[in-house]
């Protein structure tokens, strides 16, 4: 009868950090990007256009 080691080796939960830590970083720098792309629409936008769709320009920094 063979017992399954239920305990993960040290060097896997190093990795699992490691690529945790790596996603975690990538997944930021895309909601970074995507912020950064909505703020410079939105500043190309005339104040006409912008109270149109319920912004000013203070609003545009929420972004």
């Amino acid at each position: 009868m063979t017992t399954a080691n239920i305990h993960a080796p040290l060097g896997a939960v190093t990795v699992l950090r490691v690529v945790d830590a790596v996603a975690n970083v990538k997944t930021a720098i895309v909601e970074w990007y995507v912020a950064r792309e909505t703020r410079k629409v939105l500043a190309q936008l005339t104040d006409a256009q912008l109270r149109d769709i319920g912004l000013d320009r203070s609003d545009i920094a929420k972004f």
